[in-house]
């Protein structure tokens, strides 16, 4: 009897293990999926109490409500979005561009100070003595 484990005899015991075990439990059902978390906040937005959705899932009341409210948070981010405007694709170029230019001028800069002799960089051109 040394090897072995203790269990407890209570009823309430009994119902965890069983709980834990049985198909659809949370304790054996893993990571959940964003539908299945869809679902469980869908439910409670059409009305159903979260302690009983909570004991339905085996899942928390605060996961359960974190669910709900990123589902929430996501929906009107979602409603936020503006959509897609004939210009986006000018002013997609039009950044492209200045970019490209920012650059040519840095390096134009760049170019000027060597033949310069700035910064430490000996001249391009040797000045006629």
């Amino acid at each position: 009897m040394a090897g072995r484990k203790n269990r407890s005899k209570s009823p309430g015991a009994a119902r965890r293990r069983s709980r834990s075990a049985a198909p659809g439990g949370g304790a054996d059902m893993g990571r959940w999926s964003s539908k299945r978390k869809m679902e469980a906040a869908l439910r409670l937005l059409k009305g159903e109490t979260l302690d009983a959705v909570s004991r339905d899932l085996r899942v928390s009341t605060t996961k359960l409500a974190s669910w709900r409210d990123e589902f929430l948070a996501g929906g009107q981010a979602s409603l936020k979005a503006r959509e897609p405007d004939h210009r986006d694709e000018l002013i997609k170029d039009l950044h492209a561009k200045v970019g490209e230019l920012t650059m040519d001028n840095e390096l134009l800069e760049m170019l000027v100070d060597r033949m310069e002799g700035r910064h430490g960089h000996p001249p391009l051109r040797r000045s006629k003595p």
